[in-house]
């Protein structure tokens, strides 16, 4: 009983981890924003986070590791982007625990570069990689895409209908473009961490208001597609750094660099929000070595 408990408490650990957290309550948030905006969708993720949490058990990675989630939150969102691009088979299934297994093997080798020897942090990049890889393979596979949806509501670009941007900014993280769901996103992130929802909100509400402003597709604005990068890079930079400057330039970045994948021919997913966060981390350690390497030598003292 005392195992199981410790299997869910981890496996909710890794559902808050989608949002750089740790806190089973807001898993359990995020489950249920998933039951109330794409309930179809929680069989996929659910499997995905066991899937990756059991590799990296079977690996023998650090058992703290495991039990604060972060073998689990790449495998959640790979079950969610699989079940989402297929109908539900024992083949897709069996997708899904070979991609979930696949990326805790390459967050394995990322975690221990960064501890050995201080990479970048791997955030969801083993998701975003083997998702591409995943949907390029997807004609070739034995598998039956879902249908693709109808148009959504359009939500009126007045006060409300930015509001409603504001909380699917937030479920666009998870597929969910569902307010309310957005909204039990934001209160699971306010149950973890105050600063996180702060940032997580301001983070949706910049990129939003910055596509509205590039004169960007209006309907992709207002169902929060280009708001849930921008609020990953707020949450990401704003735990390490006390200053808004971080975020604020996080999120715009992460909004700059969305349309690029569009014409690459590449589904952004998370990648903007990755790359925005490596490249202000890795100019802050180019701006410390060279101050560093500038500074004047300390006197000696006197003996």
């Amino acid at each position: 009983m005392r195992h199981a408990l410790r299997c869910l408490r981890a496996l909710l650990n890794g559902f808050s981890q989608i949002f750089l957290q740790a806190h089973a309550g807001c898993g359990a948030l995020v489950v249920l924003a998933i039951l109330i905006g794409a309930p179809q969708l929680l069989g996929g993720a659910l499997l995905g986070g066991l899937s990756s949490m059991l590799a990296a058990h079977r690996r023998g990675y650090p058992a703290a590791d495991i039990a604060c989630g972060l073998y689990g939150y790449n495998g959640i969102l790979l079950g969610l982007l699989i079940s989402l691009q297929f109908a539900w088979s024992p083949c897709m299934a069996l997708l899904i625990v070979a991609s979930a297994g696949l990326s805790s093997l390459a967050l394995g080798h990322w975690m221990a570069r960064l501890r050995q020897r201080q990479w970048l942090p791997a955030f969801t990049f083993p998701f975003v990689a083997l998702g591409w890889v995943l949907m390029g393979l997807a004609p070739a596979l034995p598998l039956e895409m879902n249908p693709v949806s109808g148009a959504s509501t359009v939500t009126p670009l007045d006060g409300l209908g930015v509001m409603l941007a504001l909380a699917s900014g937030t479920g666009q993280v998870i597929f969910l473009d569902a307010p309310l769901a957005g909204a039990c996103l934001w209160l699971g992130l306010l149950l973890a961490d105050r600063r996180a929802a702060g940032w997580a909100l301001l983070g949706s509400a910049g990129g939003t208001a910055l596509a509205l402003c590039l004169g960007w597709p209006t309907e992709a604005a207002l169902v929060g597609l280009y708001g849930y990068n921008a609020c990953l890079a707020a949450i990401a930079l704003g735990q390490v750094h006390r200053g808004p400057w971080a975020p604020a330039l996080g999120i715009g970045l992460a909004l700059i660099l969305q349309p690029g994948f569009a014409a690459l021919g590449l589904a952004a997913l998370t990648m903007p929000f990755i790359l925005a966060c490596w490249l202000l981390q890795a100019g802050i350690r180019v701006w410390q070595r060279a101050v560093a390497d500038g500074a004047p030598p300390l006197p000696r003292r006197r003996s």
